[in-house]
C-alpha cells in the first residue's frame, strides 16, 4: 500500500467513526475527531492533516479555519484534507482529496481572473467518490466561511462523465440536428477544456455586477434565487464565449455550445421530481428563451434560434436592471422583484411552494432513463 492508499484508508477508517451530522460542531466530537487524526500512521503527518488538526483544536462557532485555508490556498502540494458540512454534498464529511491542476488559456486567467482552481482528482477518500461532488467550495468546510480570495475548486473529470452520461444522450435525443456541431461528438479532451474554460468564467461573473458573490450570498440562498444567479453568470460566461475576440475562436464557441447544452438541457433533467436550484436555472432559460422566440419547441424537439445570442443578451440586461436598483431599494425588495421574475418563466406551486418539473424534461428523463 503506498502512502497516499494509506492516507485514504486511515481517513475513511476515522469518517465511519463519525456521529450523526448535526454533532459534528460539539465539543466532544471535535476532540474525539482530534484524537482519532493524532492516532493515525500515515495522515497525522500530512501538512494537510496538520493543519485541520490546528483547526479542529482551536474551533468555536465563527471562527475561520485558517490554518486548513491557508494550507489549500497556497497550492503547497496538492492536498486538500477537512472537515466539510454542506448539505447539497450529503456524502462530505471527513474527507481528503489530491488534485493536479488543468492548464488554462493564458488570456482567460488574466482577463476573468477568480481563485478557481479546475483541476482532476489524483486520489480521494471516500466522500469525494460520490457523483454529485463535483466542485468544493470554502463555505462548505464546518467554518461555513468564504473570504473572496479563498479557491474553489472544480472537479473537470466528473464534469466530463456526466456530459458524456446524460448531455451527449440528450443532444440528439430533443435537439434538431446540426444544433451543437462542434460539441456534439467531441473528444473528452475538447469536454475537458471547455469546462474548464466554463468554470473560470462562471467564478469570476459571480463576483461581477451590482449584488456579487459571495458579499450577497446570504440574500441568494433562496432556491429561485440560486437558481437566477447561477443563470446569471452561465448566461455572462456564454456572452464572453461568443464576444471575445482574444480568446480562440474555435474554443471559445465550443465552450459556447457546451455550457448552453449543459444548462438548457442536462441540469433541466436534474433532482425530478423536485427541482434543486440548479433545474430551476434551467427551467427558466427554457421559458425565458421560448417566449422570446430564442427557441421553439416543435413537437418533442428543440429547435434553436439564431437569435439566441441576442435573447441571452436580453435576459442578461434584465437582470443587470432589477439587480441595480440594490442601490435605491432594501435587499428584500430587490429580491422580491427577482423572484417576481424568475416565476414569471418557471412554474411555481403556491400549495406545495415549490418549484415543479417541466413535462417535457421529465418525459425525457424517463425517456432516456438519465
Amino acid at each position: 500500500m503506498d502512502d497516499m492508499a494509506e492516507v485514504y484508508a486511515e481517513v475513511d477508517a476515522v469518517r465511519r467513526t463519525l456521529g450523526e451530522r448535526a454533532s459534528f460542531r460539539e465539543p466532544g466530537t471535535l476532540r474525539e475527531l482530534t484524537r482519532r487524526i493524532e492516532g493515525t500512521t500515515a495522515l497525522r503527518r500530512t501538512p494537510a492533516a496538520e493543519a485541520l488538526l490546528a483547526d479542529l483544536r482551536a474551533y468555536e462557532p465563527g471562527k475561520r479555519f485558517d490554518a486548513t485555508k491557508a494550507h489549500i490556498n497556497g497550492r503547497r502540494d496538492g492536498h486538500v484534507f477537512s472537515l466539510f458540512d454542506a448539505s447539497y454534498f450529503p456524502k462530505l464529511s471527513l474527507d481528503y482529496l489530491a488534485y493536479s491542476e488543468l492548464p488554462a488559456d493564458a488570456h482567460l486567467v488574466e482577463r476573468y481572473a477568480s481563485p478557481t482552481v479546475p483541476v482532476t482528482l489524483t486520489g480521494h477518500s471516500a466522500g469525494f467518490g460520490s457523483r454529485v461532488v463535483v466542485a468544493l467550495f470554502p463555505e462548505n468546510h464546518l467554518d461555513g466561511i468564504q473570504r473572496p480570495d479563498d479557491l474553489v475548486f472544480y472537479f473537470i473529470d466528473k464534469f466530463v462523465e456526466r456530459h458524456n452520461r446524460v448531455t451527449r444522450r440528450m443532444i440528439p435525443a430533443v435537439t434538431a440536428p446540426g444544433s451543437f456541431p462542434l460539441i456534439e461528438g467531441a473528444s473528452d479532451a475538447c469536454v475537458r477544456q471547455a469546462s474548464s474554460w466554463w468554470v473560470r468564467l462562471h467564478e469570476y461573473h459571480h463576483r461581477q455586477g451590482d449584488m456579487p458573490i459571495p458579499e450577497f450570498l446570504p440574500a441568494k440562498k433562496y432556491k429561485p434565487l440560486a437558481g437566477l444567479e447561477e443563470l446569471r453568470v452561465d448566461v455572462s460566461a456564454m456572452l464572453a464565449l461568443l464576444h471575445d475576440d482574444a480568446l480562440p475562436r474555435e474554443e471559445a464557441r465550443t465552450a459556447y455550445e457546451y455550457v448552453l447544452a449543459e444548462r438548457l438541457l442536462r441540469y433541466a433533467v436534474e433532482g425530478i421530481p423536485r427541482p434543486n436550484y440548479d433545474a430551476v436555472a434551467s427551467q427558466l432559460l427554457f421559458g425565458y428563451l421560448r417566449e422570446h422566440e430564442g427557441i421553439r419547441l416543435n413537437g418533442d424537439t428543440i429547435e434553436l434560434s439564431p437569435e439566441i445570442p441576442a435573447v441571452l443578451a436580453a435576459f442578461l440586461e434584465e437582470i443587470r436592471r432589477i439587480e441595480h436598483l440594490i442601490h435605491e431599494e432594501p435587499v428584500a425588495e430587490v429580491r422580491r422583484h427577482l423572484i417576481e421574475f424568475t416565476d414569471a418563466y418557471t412554474d411555481f406551486d403556491p400549495v406545495a411552494r415549490d418549484y415543479r418539473y417541466l413535462p417535457f424534461f421529465a418525459d425525457v428523463k424517463k425517456k432516456l432513463g438519465v
